[in-house]
């Protein structure tokens, strides 16, 4: 049991995800340096109020609370910027360091910056639907990201984004990986990481290990 640690990462979640929290401790099980601690806004079920934007009122609000941890930096771990736009992350983080003085970053900003170093041809594999799948690759070929084969599964329930097996995750790899140079599971809620971090041959990218990897690197910095 960890109970303490040199440094606090805190990490802000969607209420309806049960896969964030768990892939955060696993990764910090052997960093005894590291307590993650976490909060949580309103977004569940199938539908998504704020379909252009942050609730920024809640995002600011859980940042809040979680301030008063006194944590070392705060992550959005999030994947909804890669759809609404990066900029949306940006200005994010600009508001949560300004109400509470604390260094942020998101899961969309450590794409960003894995992409500004070496450009790949992703392999997007998610749960989503036609219409929101749709729209990621868009907002991806937006930003000149190449994707270069994808697989969806058409669900557009967040709870069922979690519940989704192993064995389908494999298949989904497996179709896209002989086509691309990364895997890129983009769902904070999608128990991408249980392939490993390497498939087929190809690297996987995990939009749950980005994020954590990118405020581990932000706290050492």
């Amino acid at each position: 049991m960890k109970l303490s640690g040199g440094r606090i990462l805190a990490t802000i979640t969607p209420s309806g995800n049960t896969v964030v929290e768990a892939v955060t401790q696993a990764l910090l099980r052997d960093r005894l340096d590291v307590l993650p601690i976490f909060s949580r806004i309103p977004v569940h079920g199938g539908s998504d109020p704020f379909p252009d934007g942050y609730d920024l009122d809640s995002m600011l609000r859980a940042a809040e609370l979680l301030s008063h941890a006194k944590p070392d930096g705060i992550l959005w771990n999030g994947s909804k910027g890669g759809v609404i736009g990066l900029e949306h992350d940006w200005d994010l983080c600009e508001r949560i360091t300004e109400a509470t003085g604390i260094r942020s970053t998101t899961s969309g900003l450590a794409l960003e910056a894995a992409m500004a170093r070496k450009p790949v041809r992703l392999g997007l594999v998610t749960p989503y639907n036609d219409a929101y799948q749709r729209r990621l690759m868009d907002a991806f070929a937006a930003r000149g990201w190449l994707v270069s084969a994808e697989d969806h599964l058409g669900l557009s329930d967040n709870l069922a984004y979690a519940a989704v097996s192993r064995a389908t995750i494999e298949a989904q790899a497996e179709r896209v990986a002989p086509h691309c140079d990364v895997l890129l599971g983009w769902c904070t809620n999608y128990p991408l990481p249980v392939i490993g971090m390497e498939f087929a041959g190809k690297p996987v990218w995990d939009a749950t290990v980005l994020g954590v990897q990118a405020a581990l690197h932000m706290l050492a910095a």
